[in-house]
């Protein structure tokens, strides 16, 4: 079943998922965000999509309880940033960084067995390689200047842009430069 999953929201506050004809509590709704389940909450009434309220409902649970992942700090910030007008890009932002996140936590949940059995330093190395491959392809936050300032680098202006040693050594920096 492909469709998105309809939960619907009565006056009484109660949700009632169509898919298992049953009321449904906002922890069954965490509970099928975990899982990746699509769905839609909508009002019974309006028919109006309040899937968003219901998500920032659920997170407003889970900052009261436990461990907060926003600190005070960090939701002022977030307010100061509504309206303006990089608030598009500080949601795309937000959006790129929680999907490297995620796909940085998939790479370390399926590379801990190879970690036991392999080496570590090579674990860390393979993930900050797709880290930065991500970010590359994510195109970055700058004003895209960068992807082509990368390209030139060092090798334009360093010590080997002419292709020859021109100390004579090659372990560190001089003193003269």
């Amino acid at each position: 079943m492909s469709d998105t999953r309809i939960i619907k929201k009565y006056p009484n506050r109660r949700l009632y998922d169509t898919a298992i004809s049953s009321y449904i509590t906002l922890a069954d709704v965490k509970r099928l965000v975990l899982e990746g389940v699509e769905f839609q909450v909508v009002d019974a009434k309006s028919r109006e999509d309040i899937t968003r309220s219901i998500l920032l409902q659920i997170i407003s649970e889970e900052e009261e309880g436990g461990e907060p992942i926003f600190s005070s700090q960090l939701l002022a910030q977030l307010i100061r940033a509504y309206g303006g007008n990089m608030q598009s890009m500080l949601t795309s932002y937000l959006e790129k960084s929680l999907e490297l996140w995620a796909e940085q936590h998939r790479v370390v949940q399926e590379g801990a067995r190879d970690l036991m059995d392999h080496n570590p330093v090579g674990l860390m190395t393979q993930l900050a390689e797709r880290n930065l491959a991500l970010w590359r392809q994510l195109g970055g936050f700058d004003t895209g200047q960068a992807k082509d300032d990368d390209t030139e680098g060092p090798s334009a202006s360093g010590p080997s842009a002419d292709g020859d040693d021109r100390s004579g050594q090659d372990d560190g920096p001089s003193s003269s430069g």
